[in-house]
């Protein structure tokens, strides 16, 4: 589990195309890392949507911002394109990511139990210093870009 003060990995997986993303392809910004449990629902097509509606105002507060969940990179890409998303996705389909982030685990809808993604924000400084969590519980998903702005740095 990843918690604040400790260092992100270098690898943090393939996105949508394949392509291997790493913490050093942001050296010099601060990283919005968000766990989120699948594409094409209501609440994570709302957070990728307020992300992208305010992903310039997020680049000019000097973040970029990476989306991680398990489905599939082709998932990922219909996903993308659905709602026009300007940021990598993550298909972590070997649950490694979410795993090293401690975001994976048993999860109750319905009265049923299964394993998912719970939605965290992971915000990692230029120094690949993880600065603040934003927990399951904090998460507003058409608000996020926000709560991600009027965060205090430790």
């Amino acid at each position: 589990m990843i918690n604040i003060g400790d260092k992100a990995p270098e690898v943090l997986g393939l996105n949508e195309n394949g392509e291997e993303i790493k913490l050093s392809d942001f050296k010099g910004k601060k990283l919005a890392l968000y766990f989120y449990p699948k594409d094409n629902t209501s609440g994570c097509t709302a957070q990728a949507c307020n992300l992208r509606d305010n992903y310039d105002d997020l680049r000019k507060a000097g973040y970029e911002v990476v989306g991680v969940s398990v489905d599939s990179q082709e998932s990922h890409i219909k996903f993308k394109n659905k709602n026009n998303l300007p940021f990598n996705l993550i298909a972590d389909t070997d649950k490694k990511l979410v795993e090293t982030f401690g975001v994976y685990g048993a999860k109750k809808l319905y009265g049923k139990e299964y394993m998912g993604t719970f939605r965290t924000t992971f915000i990692i400084n230029e120094k690949g210093i993880v600065e603040n969590i934003i927990t399951p519980k904090e998460v507003k998903t058409k608000e996020h870009a926000f709560q991600i702005l009027n965060l205090k740095a430790i």
